[in-house]
């Protein structure tokens, strides 16, 4: 019997492909869960709920300090936002892909296998890096079959597969952020109910003193907080308790996917907003006027390639070196305050600062103030000449 490796996270899509691979496709099947920073207690249903299934064999892989350290820290010095929000979900899924490979690789297997419907992102994410790395057959049993998630329920019980008692809603979670969707929030004019929420407080909630914090940062990443260094995973988790305690990453928008269909997400993103809004000022500090301007490209296409699963895409990388050069120089303190889902830069300081205070002051007497009068008189030169043709046309 040949052997299938299939991407497993216990959830009802997983689970059902666990006995479609079986029966269908009569193949052996190992599941591997990617710890990225799920809750720990899906981690531990993923491999009870695999051998409860009937899988020949199950890995748990924990990856989450290479998550933090070789992804999230990439998409803090790029800014990597899409369409407003600090990407998460579609930065994990490179990393678990990869390791999925791996145990394909290990187990002499001959094909890969994932839960993903023909809807979303998520099938582009996890094959293109796939078949990036190797040459594995990727089977999609949901997709390939057509099925919907009522057929899929049916069939759960059908053959006795645990069906997992959460949310209504469909979530995916990671060490960088919490995505919500599905059910009643398809209609994009219904709020998102209060418990739906999990990592962030309401405003009414949050603590009445505010929180300032100093996020030290060197080279473009965050080391330490209050003085207090921290590694990678650990940063990115105090980041999110603190700034989720004070309603900091709510985010409710309408996305556009990968196939075009706009869809209404909401994430929950503390330790991301706060991290890469500090980032984003001591940028300001410390960059050229022009490096600030390309910047913006830079994020932009760089946010891009990851939601679009092109992880592997050669500009990527090449990207990754242009954005190392220029954080050299992002390096400092940044002081925020944090009070009721409002967050505030209340000052910067680095040893690279570009700004000047005896030049910016209006008490300096060392510069000539009429030696602007020359450039003034040529600035804006082309539109006077267009507005003259057409006083006179």
């Amino acid at each position: 019997m040949e052997k299938v490796i299939l991407a497993f996270s216990s959830g009802l899509d997983t689970s059902v492909c666990v006995k479609l691979l079986q029966e269908k496709y009569d193949m052996e099947v190992i599941t591997v869960c990617v710890d990225v920073g799920q809750p720990e207690e899906e981690v531990k249903r993923s491999e009870r709920v695999a051998h409860e299934i009937g899988v020949s064999k199950h890995y748990t892989i924990d990856a989450k300090e290479e998550f933090a350290k070789d992804y999230i820290f990439k998409a803090v010095k790029s800014n990597a936002v899409y369409e407003g929000y600090p990407l998460s979900t579609a930065l994990a899924r490179p990393l678990i892909a990869m390791k999925i490979v791996e145990i394909a690789e290990k187990e002499n297997a001959i094909s890969i296998s994932h839960g993903c419907t023909g809807k979303g992102n998520d099938q582009f994410r996890f094959e293109c890096t796939i078949r990036s790395a190797s040459d594995y057959n990727i089977i999609g049993p949901v997709r390939d079959l057509n099925l919907t998630r009522t057929e899929e329920i049916e069939y759960a019980k059908k053959h006795g597969i645990p069906i997992p008692i959460f949310s209504n809603f469909s979530i995916d979670e990671n060490l960088w952020g919490r995505s919500i969707e599905g059910d009643m929030l398809e209609d994009p004019n219904v709020e998102m109910p209060e418990d739906a929420f999990n990592w962030t407080k309401s405003s009414a909630d949050a603590p009445d003193e505010p929180r300032v914090l100093e996020i030290e940062f060197e080279n473009g990443v965050p080391v330490a907080l209050d003085g207090k260094k921290f590694s990678p995973l650990d940063i990115i988790k105090e980041c999110n308790k603190i700034a989720g305690l004070h309603g900091i990453g709510r985010i409710d928008i309408m996305e556009d996917r990968i196939i075009g269909l706009k869809s209404r997400e909401n994430y929950e993103t503390p330790g991301a907003v706060l991290i890469i809004t500090a980032h984003k000022s001591l940028e300001q500090l410390v960059l050229t006027r022009e490096e600030l301007k390309f910047s913006v490209n830079v994020s932009e296409t760089y946010s891009e390639l990851v939601y679009n699963g092109l992880w592997h895409e050669p500009l990527r990388d090449d990207l990754d070196h242009l954005i190392d050069n220029m954080q050299k120089r992002v390096t400092g303190t940044v002081r925020v305050r944090l009070h009721k889902g409002n967050l505030r830069i209340l000052g910067r300081k680095s040893p690279f600062s570009l700004y000047q205070e005896q030049a910016v002051s209006f008490e300096d007497k060392e510069t000539d103030q009429k030696e602007i009068v020359g450039m003034i008189k040529n600035y804006g030169v082309q539109a006077a000449c267009f507005q003259s043709v057409c006083r006179k046309g």
